[in-house]
């Protein structure tokens, strides 16, 4: 209802049919739940929205609404709607928010199921196994007409029905693609689109990051740091894995530009120093006088000038 028609004068009658409002709001209330009248706005022409104070327990703020009207040159005023309607003060409940913008991580718990929608923009269609090979392919459906190649081929395709199911939507020769692919390990129907790579890694950015406070304060990146454990692909490019169990960050996808205080380079503690052993010298030889000395500090000698070497 727009402003200009709110702002009309409201039906005399309409008005003044309080009481007739009233009692079509206790008879859609509980007994006793109808308050004081609090306020009447005019709807349009010979329409008047009667609100009254709601005491029902819970519905703090809320107010009884009841309409009433009049047709054109009547004098009787008649019921046209009765609601409980929340007021300006009145507590509400949250906004209605689908399970799927409702759930966090951390919230899945064991044995829940996450379905993912059909369209969803993370993921983009893997290997589908629409696409034909030319006939002249290596991979291609058909084999050349050779006796001893075709049975190679048909016994390979019975060893491989023995080893693992095949699903019969799919061709199940040894040159198809889909069999191919399931070999190669490619077989998903399903990988992440570029909207999903980027969202993944700007949320692992937000949380290991270079803005993080720790970032800021360590004293090296994960670039340089041992503990990181590339990871494969394109996300090689600006991620890692930490494999330090003493960081924040251990298990945890992390930023080449992150970094914390358990960089395996920041600080080397020296190793202990060890004494040197002890050193016995076997290739010298050591003087040792057979006769001690006399006062004079002299040796005896004999009368060829030779020491005494224990001759009496």
């Amino acid at each position: 209802m727009s402003a200009a028609t709110r702002s009309r004068t409201p039906d005399r009658l309409c008005a003044e049919a309080v009481d007739l409002a009233r009692s079509a709001a206790e008879d859609a209330a509980a007994p006793g739940v109808v308050g004081e009248h609090v306020s009447l706005v005019s709807e349009g022409d010979r329409v008047v929205t009667h609100y009254f104070e709601a005491k029902e327990p819970g519905y703090r703020g809320w107010r009884w609404a009841v309409t009433v009207m009049r047709a054109s040159r009547a004098k009787n005023v008649t019921l046209a709607e009765t609601v409980l309607l929340p007021g300006p003060d009145s507590l509400l409940a949250p906004e209605w928010v689908p399970w799927s913008e409702r759930l966090r991580p951390g919230d899945m718990g064991p044995g829940d199921l996450l379905p993912t929608e059909a369209e969803d923009l993370r993921l983009e269609p893997g290997f589908t196994g629409e696409d034909v090979p030319p006939p002249n392919s290596v991979v291609a459906e058909t084999v050349p007409p050779s006796h001893d190649l075709a049975e190679r081929v048909e016994a390979e395709d019975a060893e491989l029905t023995e080893r693992r199911p095949v699903d019969a939507t799919i061709a199940n020769g040894r040159g198809a693609i889909a069999s191919l692919a399931e070999e190669l390990g490619m077989r998903r129907a399903r990988v992440l689109s570029r909207y999903g790579l980027h969202a993944a890694a700007d949320r692992w950015d937000e949380s290991f990051g270079a803005q993080t406070p720790m970032a800021q304060a360590a004293p090296a990146t994960c670039a340089t740091c041992g503990f990181l454990v590339p990871l494969a692909g394109s996300l090689r490019q600006a991620f890692g894995i930490c494999a330090n169990e003493f960081s924040p960050a251990d298990g945890h996808v992390v930023s080449l530009t992150y970094g914390c205080g358990a960089h395996s380079e920041a600080a080397v503690m020296p190793k202990t120093p060890k004494p040197a052993p002890h050193v016995f010298d076997s290739m010298g030889t050591d003087e040792f006088r057979l006769r001690p000395a006399r006062d004079d500090g002299s040796v005896d000698s004999e009368p060829d000038g030779t020491e005494d070497l224990g001759h009496s």
